[in-house]
């Protein structure tokens, strides 16, 4: 299917599974349609499986946005509780498309908890709730991480949620990398399980060869052991003094634990001047980005934070970030770490969506098939390549895999001939009826188009004011006409947007035995959720009481 034939199939408002090899451009198609989407003003949440692939399309992962998070398995009573948060309900009730970037690492029972999450907010005889969804990715990349392993390993195509949510598969067919480099064709020979001596040949040419250019190589290896092991070797050769940075972080311990496993910095940075580094977070003001590399040239005067030139020469100072969970708008857990790791070498899992220019790639130690495909795709061209050692795992594609790519490139065919038999006039016309009707957008973009709104102080402001001149919260609660939960909600909300005045003042709602005795049974929590507490406490309080002692666990 053409790049084309794929985003008319997507104006059509259709669930897509769009697919294909590396260099056919499905990024670029990706980014076309969400451009198209944002001309006629329709809401679109853009996710992806992975932090790194999120950064890619300027989005969030799927995980914060969809309301899973650190979620394994969804229970009816959590269900509920999702189905309660305000925040979260604005997600879905904001957007009529959710585009969800490398599908491939995403495990088939977390779709499955985002369909039941979508049905829940939205309409539940609906697939999605009646979402459009975008799904991206190549099942050839690596798979979901399976922890320990006991389970075989599941693909996103075989959960339910894909099942009922009749997608349209567009695979890709065009390449849009150099048409003559060799690099296509052993990318398409492992892809085809057909990788043998002549897949071997045009390799050995690179082995142990510096790329071509000026461009240092990123070293790609298979293990941590590996990485950190050259890492660490390559920052102790330098001379100078060594500086540690060390993670702070604050909340409830095992939402903390989650923040730690998903954050790319290490919980203790070691650096020297020349340490080779890579940005692991998207700067506010767009100077770096997650995979933006450069080199340590000192530490600031002022407070010793290291100073990077990238390898675009830029010189940027790498100041803390802060890594947030969220619940109902109100931050549970929280770690802070300056956003560097050392980066003389990445793993291939780690690697996974970057594009790079050069790379110094070791596959002897591959242990997964599809480890050699997604290292090697990782280079735009075979001469940016120095391929160090190579086994024959990383030639290989998981078998499952293999076999169901005929099964996706035939619906592809199907789905090209369902457009086909569309006239010019009959597509045109259904595209601008999902447009006005399904996605409720907005063509006619002229000037004067809309009635100019008045401009409403959002409500929780309202309730900020009154909490700076020193209200009790059953004052503005009476004051506002609110019940006492709608006014925590507002509290809660400001202290998840960081603008949450002074409250000590209102402790005295509680006695103080009460409030103290509430107060240590949170700081023993490890996710500070209150029915565990509520029950712990036989009842004795209610959840709002609950509710307004957490807000004070982290002050």
């Amino acid at each position: 299917m053409t790049q084309d034939e794929a985003l008319d199939l997507l104006k059509l408002g259709e669930n897509v599974f769009l697919t294909g090899a590396a260099g056919a451009g499905k990024t670029w198609l990706l980014n076309g349609y969400i451009r198209y989407l944002r001309e006629y003003k329709v809401g679109i949440a853009i996710t992806a499986s992975t932090g790194i692939a999120a950064t890619h399309l300027n989005g969030r992962t799927l995980h914060s946005w969809s309301g899973i998070g650190v979620l394994d398995a969804l229970t009816d009573a959590e269900l509920e509780k999702l189905g309660r948060s305000k925040r979260l309900k604005r997600n879905y009730t904001g957007v009529k498309v959710l585009v969800i970037d490398e599908i491939s690492m995403l495990h088939p029972h977390q779709l499955d908890m985002v369909d039941r999450i979508a049905r829940r907010m939205l309409d539940s005889e609906k697939p999605f709730g009646g979402l459009q969804v975008v799904l991206c990715g190549d099942f050839f990349q690596l798979p979901p991480v399976s922890p320990g392993k006991t389970q075989p390993i599941k693909f996103a195509y075989e959960s339910a949620a894909w099942a009922s949510g009749g997608f349209r598969v567009c695979y890709l067919h065009e390449q849009h990398r150099q048409g003559d480099d060799p690099l296509l064709a052993i990318l398409n020979a492992i892809r085809g399980d057909a990788a043998g001596v002549h897949t071997k040949v045009p390799l050995r040419t690179r082995y142990k060869r510096e790329p071509e250019g000026n461009v240092r190589p990123t070293k790609l290896y298979a293990r941590n052991i590996n990485v950190d092991s050259i890492n660490d070797r390559q920052l102790a050769l330098l001379d100078g003094e060594e500086k540690a940075f060390v993670m702070e972080s604050s909340g409830f311990s095992a939402l903390v634990e989650g923040l730690k496993k998903t954050c790319l910095a290490p919980e203790t940075l070691k650096l020297k001047t020349g340490a080779e580094v890579m940005f692991v977070k998207n700067a506010v003001d767009g100077s770096y980005v997650n995979g933006t590399r450069g080199v340590v040239t000192g530490f600031d005067k002022d407070e010793g934070w290291p100073v990077v030139r990238t390898f675009d020469d830029n010189v940027i100072t790498a100041f803390p970030e802060e890594w947030k969970y969220e619940e109902n708008g109100v931050i549970r857990a929280i770690i802070e770490q300056v956003p560097l790791r050392l980066a003389w070498a990445i793993t291939i899992h780690k690697s996974q969506g970057m594009t790079l220019d050069a790379a110094e790639i070791d596959l002897g130690d591959a242990f997964e098939p599809g480890m050699g495909y997604v290292a090697l795709s990782r280079v735009r061209s075979l001469n940016g390549l120095k391929l160090m050692n190579l086994n024959d795992t990383a030639l290989q594609v998981h078998p499952a895999i293999l076999a169901h790519d005929a099964v996706f490139k035939q619906q592809s065919r199907l789905a090209r001939q369902h457009l086909q038999q569309l006239s010019p006039d009959e597509k045109l016309k259904r595209q601008q009826d999902m447009l006005l009707i399904r996605f409720n957008g907005n063509p006619d973009k002229s000037p004067g188009a809309a009635k100019p709104r008045v401009k409403k102080i959002p409500t929780h402001n309202i309730t900020l004011e009154m909490l700076k001149s020193g209200m009790s919260l059953p004052d503005i609660a009476r004051e506002r006409g609110l019940k006492t939960g709608t006014i925590l909600d507002h509290i809660e909300k400001l202290q998840g947007l960081g603008t949450l005045p002074d409250i000590d003042h209102l402790r005295i709602t509680l006695p103080e035995n009460d409030f103290k005795i509430i107060l240590d049974e949170f700081r023993k929590s490890e996710d500070g959720k209150l029915a565990p507490i509520h029950q712990k406490l036989n009842g004795k309080y209610s959840y709002e009481d609950l509710r307004l002692v957490r807000l004070f666990v982290h002050a």
